[in-house]
């Protein structure tokens, strides 16, 4: 069957956006759902892309708006809990990572099976497993489970996760999950972040300097995705997806400095600081710069095994021909030679 339309969760976000846009560019009618309709106001504008305002963990609602479509695509996730997950709590009451990374892909399979979708594809990350020290890798672990578990005929036997039984048959989906290291690309929470902290601070004490990432950009991923939408290869896979090069976080913040024009002094932690950061900067108020789940997290390195699967006809692009471009462009001195160049035209 040839897949015309698309309902997208998490469009609005990151890789959802440049997803969407690489969508309608080839003539595909998209449907996004978004909690608050004025975030995805530059989507709208896109002739083929329908955004709705809807409340994506409402299971029937889930159902209406998949109705029509050929695909569902789930970008929905989540770096940080507000609200901390705990096993011992009724489930109304557990946590961000649960509701978000377990409980909504539930919902979107029995939606799926429902509304008579039956391609599915899925947003998890490198490192993901259900038995995973930190709680992010745990919750993209088990929905992963869940998800295959979507492309089976039937399920012999129940999984249980939490107390309680969250998949109980298959629907014979054509499933395929995505897990890629971090992302990069113009606003992305990555090496932007750190591109706003070395511009602040002379000193930079970091934690976990020698956890190792693949950044791969997001361009990539987004393709990655809409390629495999048609391709019956892809049923049923899984694909770990990583730039061509990996590096430690060190060098990481290192070339973002040097990039910028702000080479500051890097002072790497043991393992025992790095932890007492992580505690520290999860216990300060605002925006959330690390936790003691990201602590955990990075104690296992965020790279491929193998290399960029074949089954995509093209290959990643690299950190150093993309990522000057938009971290130079976020300076004092590259506004003000842009401000330069519009007042010459």
């Amino acid at each position: 069957m040839k897949i015309e339309r698309i309902c997208i969760l998490g469009g609005s976000g990151f890789v959802g956006t440049h997803l969407v846009s690489q969508l309608a560019a080839r003539g595909l009618k998209v449907r996004v759902l978004s909690h608050r309709r004025e975030m995805a106001k530059e989507l709208i504008l896109l002739p083929t892309v329908e955004v709705v305002e809807a409340d994506v963990h409402d299971q029937q609602e889930l159902i209406r708006l998949f109705r029509g479509m050929d695909a569902v695509i789930n970008l929905v996730g989540i770096l940080h809990e507000k609200r901390v997950s705990r096993v011992d709590l009724p489930s109304a009451r557990r946590g961000d990572f649960q509701k978000v990374h377990m409980e909504l892909p539930r919902k979107v399979i029995h939606a799926c099976g429902e509304a008579g979708v039956h391609r599915l594809l899925h947003m998890s990350a490198l490192g993901a497993h259900p038995n995973s020290r930190s709680a992010y890798q745990r919750s993209k672990g088990i929905a992963e489970a869940l998800v295959r578990e979507a492309g089976m005929q039937h399920i012999e036997h129940e999984n249980w996760y939490l107390n309680g039984p969250k998949f109980i048959h298959g629907y014979g989906l054509d499933v395929t999950i995505f897990r890629p290291s971090v992302i990069f690309g113009r606003g992305d929470s990555f090496l932007s972040m750190f591109a706003s902290l070395l511009k602040i601070f002379p000193l930079l004490p970091l934690g976990k300097a020698n956890a190792r990432f693949a950044p791969v950009h997001v361009d990539d991923v987004a393709r990655a995705f809409a390629d495999s939408l048609d391709n019956p290869a892809t049923y049923g896979q899984t694909y770990d997806l990583c730039g061509p090069k990996a590096y430690t976080l060190h060098e990481l913040v290192s070339y973002v400095g040097e990039v910028i024009g702000k080479k500051r002094s890097i002072f790497p932690l043991c393992d025992l600081l790095s932890y007492l950061q992580a505690w520290a900067l999860e216990c300060m108020p605002g925006k959330k710069l690390m936790t003691r789940d990201n602590y955990y997290a990075m104690c296992t390195d965020n790279v491929c095994r193998g290399s960029w699967p074949s089954v995509f006809d093209f290959q990643p692009a690299t950190l150093e021909a993309i990522a000057p471009e938009y971290l130079r462009a976020d300076t004092p001195r590259a506004r003000y030679e842009g401000y330069r160049e519009n007042a010459h035209r």
